[in-house]
């Protein structure tokens, strides 16, 4: 192996099955490979649901698996999608007082330092699209399941030729398997990485943009604020390439077709994503209020180099009526504003890190919190006057990075110190995971 990022990552399947994170049925299969299919949510997602469990029971169908439904509910309708989720042969459905007491356990099993703090990352007060996905690899390991699959609350499936297009499908066929023994369309695979199993499998989206900024893509503010996501030192042409490539889909599915590759970043997205064993090697950013802080693995897995699927099992996204409400507009924008700080450290972090193990990225996690905090302020500078430029409820969000700069760059920067500890607690906490059922007796 050329890095350690596979060291011990292919846990062992546990004979069992829960429902609802509170019952236990017996139905030992040793011989069936264990998947997590996951859906977290802090909102009304039935029709959702409904697709998903379809996607569950199509998996099932296919594959030699058993498909470990997994829904992270932290809205206020666990009962309506309780009932949806009724329909699936194998759900675990947690609230987050279930999920709190389970990551409890967890954190005490791992003796790990700072428990407190280990579990607020894990499950805070806030939003955090990484946190979420975090809490999954934990489960997950607990289930037994070599795999995680994630989908989000506003998608859902497209159909051709009257049949439903299910990613699942793409990643069960490759996940895990040596590359070379994966079937693909295309292999853009150097054959130095042709013996490593494939890590990731994933595809982008067809729909609304995957940010919430299409209203705005013809103003003439639009490339001023976008492409302040732009890497250092990044030419006018490469900005504008980024610009024009963000937060974009792709064409609707007309056929399948897979490269086997190392999966450039910016063609897949989170919506719609799958890991094999990294997940327990490298935790995600546990930021709050920051879109974008889940994408870390996929970038990982693109610096050191390892097999990855890219499919166009596309989902289709769409944006819910809440991010349109006034209240809603302004927390997403906020969260966006956010993206755009953090990626000052994480720039630094992934010109870094290739064939990093764990405690090298942690490493070089910290050492990105060392950078002068000037540049950054420019950045936030430039931003607050873009979003001037583009007026309407936009000098809203212009009016509150003014008024609270100085506190925004204290937390993108405590954001990544936070990750760093959390980095180097993660190989013991994911070993607590394993011996820690999810219903407490």
């Amino acid at each position: 192996m050329p890095n350690g990022l596979f060291t011990g990552c292919f846990c062992a399947l546990f004979p069992y099955r829960v429902k609802d994170g509170s019952e236990s049925v017996t139905d030992a299969r040793d011989d069936r490979r264990r998947v997590c299919l996951v859906v977290p949510t802090n909102r009304e997602c039935a029709a959702t649901l409904t697709e998903v469990v379809a996607e569950a029971e199509y998996a099932t169908r296919h594959f030699d698996v058993d498909v470990c439904l997994l829904v992270l509910d932290s809205s206020d309708e666990y009962e309506a999608h309780a009932k949806v989720l009724a329909l699936a042969p194998l759900v675990w459905h947690l609230d987050e007082p279930a999920q709190r007491e389970f990551l409890q356990r967890v954190v005490r099993g791992a003796a790990a330092d700072r428990p407190d703090l280990l579990l607020d990352l894990l499950l805070p007060a806030g939003v955090s699209y990484g946190a979420c996905t975090n809490r999954a690899f934990l489960i997950a390991a607990a289930l037994g399941c070599d795999s995680v699959h994630r989908r989000d609350s506003d998608l859902y499936f497209q159909t051709y030729e009257g049949k439903k297009i299910f990613p699942i499908h793409a990643e069960l066929s490759a996940l895990g398997k040596a590359a070379r023994d994966v079937v693909a369309t295309e292999n853009r695979l150097d054959e130095s990485r042709a013996d490593l199993p494939v890590a990731m499998a994933g595809a982008s989206f067809v729909g609304d943009m995957s940010v919430d900024v299409e209203d705005i893509r013809d103003h003439e503010a639009y490339y001023d604020l976008v492409s302040l996501w732009a890497a250092p030192g990044s030419t006018e042409d490469e900005k504008r390439e980024l610009v024009a490539e963000s937060f974009t889909g792709s064409a609707p599915f007309d056929g399948d077709h897979w490269t086997l590759s190392v999966v450039d970043p910016m063609r897949v997205d989170m919506h719609n994503i799958s890991f094999h064993g990294l997940q327990e090697n490298v935790p995600l950013p546990p930021a709050t209020d920051t879109i974008g802080s889940d994408y870390f693995l996929i970038h990982v897995a693109d610096r050191a180099g390892l097999p990855g699927l890219l499919h166009n099992r596309h989902i289709v996204n769409f944006h819910t009526a809440e991010r349109k409400s006034d209240a809603g507009f302004l927390a997403y924008q906020l969260r966006f504003a956010k993206f755009i700080l953090s990626m000052y450290y994480f720039h630094f972090i992934y010109q870094r890190m290739t064939n990093a193990s764990p405690g090298d990225i942690a490493a070089i996690v910290r050492a990105s919190t060392w950078q002068p905090r000037e540049p950054n302020e420019a950045t936030a500078e430039l931003m607050e006057q873009a979003y001037r430029r583009l007026g309407g409820r936009f000098t809203a969000v212009a009016d509150r990075i003014g008024a609270n700069r100085d506190a925004l760059l204290i937390e993108a920067r405590r954001d990544i110190e936070d990750f760093a500890l959390l980095i180097e607690a993660w190989a013991a906490l994911i070993a607590a995971a394993r011996e820690t059922p999810l219903r407490h007796d």
